[in-house]
Formats: structure tokens, sequence, C-alpha cells
């Protein structure tokens, strides 16, 4: 799925919005370390618990992460679609631009300047 395709769900589905939030990028590093409740995650943070709820909504929406229903706790997950979606972009420009270096790299004599 390509950006354009994430962005036409709109704002609230787009991974690249998500991860606009540095709130939002923390609480991706720590699911990164494992799956956790949200009491977890919020006693992580410098947010209220309900600040945190609002961000694990919409990193839900983008679909960045699953909630799993335990008895009466919520744990929270990460999850690979809107994930694949922000590497495959990055992939994209960062092959582009690691093969543009490789390409002017081995077109350049360093003792032509001499």
């Amino acid at each position: 799925m390509g950006r354009q395709e994430a962005r036409s769900a709109g704002p609230a589905g787009d991974p690249f919005d998500a991860l606009g939030d540095p709130n939002r990028r923390e609480i991706l590093r720590l699911l990164s370390q494992g799956d956790k409740p949200v009491a977890a995650i919020a006693a992580a943070m410098t947010i209220s618990r309900p600040a945190v709820s609002r961000h694990l909504r919409l990193l839900k929406d983008a679909r960045m992460v699953t909630e799993e229903a335990r008895g009466t706790r919520r744990i929270y997950h990460l999850q690979d679609e809107g994930l694949d979606t922000v590497k495959a972009y990055l992939e994209g420009v960062w092959g582009d631009a690691a093969t543009r270096f490789r390409l002017l790299a081995e077109n350049t004599d360093p003792l032509a300047d001499r």
C-alpha cells in the first residue's frame, strides 16, 4: 500500500499522521519491547491515562497497534499493517537515495581534481 492509499482513509487512518506525535512514537517504542496493557503504557509515560487511551485509539485507526481483551484488561500489540506501510515507503525513498549515492560514488574519480 502506497502513501497515497494510506491517506485515502483520511487523516485518522494515516500511519504517517500517527507518527507525527512524539507520544505515539513513544507508545510504539514501548510496544516494540513487548505487549502491554494500557496501565503499563501510561505508567511509563508523562501523560495521563486518558491521553494514552486517545493516542492508542489513533494508533489503532492507523493499523499500527491492535487491542486484545483479557478479562477486564486490554492488551496492546504492534500491528504489521500500518508499520509495513511506513516501512515500504521509507525503503522506497532510501532505496532511491542509496542508488543515487552509489552511482555518484562509482562515477567519481577522487584523483580527477588534482
